[in-house]
């Protein structure tokens, strides 16, 4: 996601004292939980911004910006939110809220994760978590010293060809999963620069780690552990510094074969998702509708029942032997997008204790595979995954 201009850089911001976790769930007394968002760029103010303000239970406290125009903007769209300049102004304020969000730049992921859960705060990282299995690893293991919430911003997981898929997977209608097909593709032959497409691996940019990082999650949320990979990246564009097309080959423990394409050099798209099983297929076109929608400042609050709706024509295909290109196979109605559903999750996992929609472990996991996958497409190589089953 996009970062925020005047976020320090991660030698320059320092981890709070330490202060105790808490010993009951934040929030008993019934009021909403108050939220912290370091970053207004594309992610904290299309994504994370409109989202909280959308979940009972949450309520947006502050916007993190040194941008003054972000800061204006942050204001006009949420006219009761405080702002500051840096994140150092939140810690000595940590008795004042319940939750920290980071949408800054991906390089200041870890340090101000690490100062959040220091200071006594639950967090959400948008994705990705860090740049290492190892950092999350860190991550994860101080906020269960803690006893505090750690998640990663993986909405992906409710877009409705995801949730669509999921639901045909557990009523078995493919049969045996044999081969998952994902991608993301693009069609933008010029870059647009920023951080997000900097070659400089301090800056974690990308589409291994962006897109990757969604794509991965996906495959390993439903079909589990990577027993090995094969990746290629390439740099193809002119003037271009940072992988902008991707191809991963995961070999699943069960056997599954995942082939997940990332891309920004994309001149005709290929399906979203083709999933081979061994009763039927099922075929999906086109983008959840959600992004485009929180994009034009639409909003879940106002939609009601309509957000994540998609037209009939854009519904998968479900059949065997024939192409869905050429009408072949059952249209497949497509389950509601459900971004909400994750600041939902995080809301009642303060409340009660319980687990956040996405852990800090799991995120360990698909870093673990775009670091083999790195491995890989730089040595021509399979790469096998440590520790998997």
């Amino acid at each position: 996601m996009v970062g925020t201009p005047g976020t320090p850089a991660p030698s320059d911001i320092p981890a709070p004292s330490g202060a105790p976790a808490p010993s009951t769930p934040r929030g008993t007394s019934g009021a909403p939980f108050r939220v912290g968002l370091i970053g207004f760029g594309l992610a904290g103010s299309v994504f994370h911004a409109p989202l909280i303000a959308a979940t009972d239970g949450l309520v947006l406290d502050t916007v993190v910006t040194g941008d003054p125009d972000r800061r204006r903007q942050a204001v006009a769209e949420h006219p009761r939110v405080r702002c500051a300049a840096s994140p150092e102004e939140l810690w000595p304020r940590a008795a004042e809220l319940d939750l920290i969000v980071i949408a800054s730049p991906n390089r200041t992921h870890v340090p101000l994760a690490r100062a959040a859960l220091t200071a006594g705060l639950p967090v959400v990282v948008d994705k990705p978590l860090a740049a290492t299995a190892a950092e999350a690893e860190e991550l994860a293991a101080l906020a269960e010293e803690r006893g505090l919430l750690l998640t990663a911003f993986q909405n992906r997981r409710w877009d409705n060809d995801f949730r669509t898929l999921r639901h045909l997977l557990d009523q078995g209608a493919l049969g045996d999963v044999q081969r998952f097909e994902s991608r993301f593709e693009r069609w933008r032959p010029k870059p647009k620069g920023g951080w997000r497409e900097s070659g400089d691996p301090a800056q974690i940019g990308g589409l291994l780690y962006d897109l990757g990082s969604h794509l991965v999650d996906q495959a390993l949320t439903l079909f589990g552990p990577a027993a090995s990979v094969y990746a290629e990246m390439d740099v193809r564009r002119p003037g271009a510094e940072a992988d902008d097309d991707v191809f991963i080959a995961l070999t699943h423990t069960g056997g599954v074969r995942s082939h997940l394409w990332m891309s920004a050099t994309t001149a005709q798209l290929g399906p979203r998702f083709r999933v081979l099983g061994s009763r039927a297929g099922y075929v999906k076109y086109g983008l959840d509708p959600q992004e485009a929608a929180l994009r034009e400042g639409r909003r879940p609050g106002t939609e009601g029942e309509r957000w994540g709706v998609e037209p009939e024509s854009a519904w998968g295909r479900l059949g065997a032997g024939e192409s869905p290109a050429t009408g072949g196979g059952d249209p497949v109605p497509s389950l509601p997008g459900d971004y909400p559903a994750f600041y939902a999750a995080v809301a009642a996992a303060l409340r009660d204790g319980g687990a956040p929609p996405v852990t800090a472990r799991e995120a360990a996991e698909a870093l673990r595979v775009l670091e083999a996958a790195r491995i890989s497409a730089a040595g021509g190589r399979t790469v096998p995954i440590t520790g998997a089953a």
